[in-house]
């Protein structure tokens, strides 16, 4: 395994990041399929085997069992917060003003294909099995963690405007907006990145994944409709 090999995989990933949130936003999430792809030939010419990139097929079972538990505690905890004041002013945010029919597209269609394949694959699989083979699973851990944690950068450009609860303690603040996305899904990036580590699989982590954000804009979009 060569450094160049993660260099190429970290331009590539620089790359889709500005096709999917600048220059071809309207071909969301079909494009992260092809870019998804990109990565994965990058980490299969590298060397990576199936094992490395948590594809394995000995792990499916047990990462769909983890990833099951993981999306019931997500479920869980949304149903708690739904009895707070501030947890129902979090859900209220403007991209889960949807019908219903746009929430479970955003639930089942753009969130599972256009941001979790994506993602996964990306920072959890192919960054963090080149990181594990080069220096081990503790610096995978940290690194794929740090890389995506700066891939919000973008995604977190005007989520002031967008989500009620961050708009009132950020006000017009973008800056400490998008330091404080940084920061938070680089911590979401270790736990996440955990997951990878201690099931063997790719699946657990994507099903955190996937229930956090998909169930999010289901919660959201119910919301919305009971306030209208």
């Amino acid at each position: 395994m060569r450094v160049r090999w993660l260099v190429a995989v970290v331009a590539a990933l620089g790359v889709a990041n500005y096709l999917n949130n600048v220059a071809l936003r309207w071909a969301y999430p079909w494009i992260s399929v092809i870019e998804a792809l990109v990565l994965l030939g990058l980490g299969r010419a590298a060397g990576l085997t199936a094992a490395d990139l948590g594809l394995a097929r000995a792990t499916w079972r047990r990462g769909l069992r983890w990833a099951g538990v993981a999306a019931l505690l997500v479920l869980a905890g949304y149903l708690v917060a739904l009895f707070l004041p501030a947890g129902r002013e979090a859900f209220l945010d403007q991209r889960a003003h949807l019908s219903a029919g746009g929430a479970l597209y955003a639930a089942f269609v753009g969130v599972p294909i256009g941001t979790v394949l994506l993602e996964e694959v990306g920072f959890r699989g192919v960054v963090w099995g080149m990181v594990a083979r080069l220096r081990g699973p503790g610096w995978a851990t940290g690194v794929s963690s740090v890389l995506f944690g700066f891939w919000h950068v973008l995604p977190s450009l005007g989520l002031g405007r967008s989500s009620q609860v961050v708009g009132d303690v950020y006000g017009s603040a973008a800056g400490a907006v998008t330091l404080s996305a940084v920061l938070a899904t680089m911590l979401a990036g270790v736990v996440l990145a955990g997951l990878r580590w201690r099931s063997g699989s790719l699946l657990a982590p994507a099903g955190l994944h996937w229930a956090t954000n998909g169930l999010a804009y289901v919660v959201g979009a119910a919301l919305w409709a009971l306030s209208g």
